[in-house]
């Protein structure tokens, strides 16, 4: 299955393993030769990840967050992400639009139409091909998480509102999800559901 000029996002909330499993996939996948750029939101460009720091490290208000957000967002797409597609590359995104609906609207309270909106104009109107979302338990991911900001600081229920975030997006558009429910499986046996999809699905 054709893979080039992809985009694939891996969602979740905190500790559920985005990061491992998406360096472990991006490895399995360059061995056919498909050109892999793995990224992340927010982030990914020297500008992006200034405001990442900003966004981790400062108290901000909701709509503030949400901006900051956006302004990283539209960078990365226009810096990053849409030259990798133009180039064939599959590009691998730790978090994307999704996120922002999970965190800034479900948890944070903001207009959920408001919130699409923005994401919209961030991207271009460019949707993921693939959204993996990794859902495990939230009090399990936030005993698993091991790198604290002030999100996992917002404790238990906010990590709950996030998951129900999730789950609302996901039912606007099942067909472009992968729900794996994480348990007790391993890097590897989730990067196997995952190639299961991508061999079997149009992407």
């Amino acid at each position: 299955m054709e893979l080039r000029g992809k985009l694939i996002t891996f969602e979740g909330t905190e500790g559920a393993g985005k990061s491992t499993l998406i360096k472990l996939l991006a490895r399995k996948i360059k061995k056919t030769g498909v050109k892999v750029s793995v990224t992340r939101e927010p982030g990914g460009t020297p500008l992006a990840e200034k405001i990442r720091k900003l966004i981790l490290k400062e108290p901000l208000s909701p709509l503030a967050e949400l901006f900051c957000y956006e302004a990283s967002r539209a960078e990365h797409m226009q810096t990053l992400i849409f030259p990798k597609l133009k180039e064939g590359h599959l590009v691998i995104c730790d978090r994307f639009t999704d996120s922002t609906l999970a965190y800034q609207s479900e948890a944070r309270g903001l207009d959920w139409g408001l919130v699409k909106k923005l994401n919209q104009m961030a991207t271009s109107q460019k949707k993921p091909d693939l959204t993996v979302w990794l859902d495990i338990d939230p009090q399990k991911g936030l005993q698993r998480a091991s790198d604290w900001n002030r999100f996992e600081k917002e404790g238990l229920l906010f990590q709950k509102k996030v998951r129900k975030g999730f789950l609302k997006s996901m039912k606007e558009n099942p067909k472009r999800w992968l729900h794996i429910k994480v348990k007790e499986q391993t890097p590897e046996q989730l990067c196997e559901i995952v190639l299961k999809r991508l061999k079997g699905s149009s992407v």
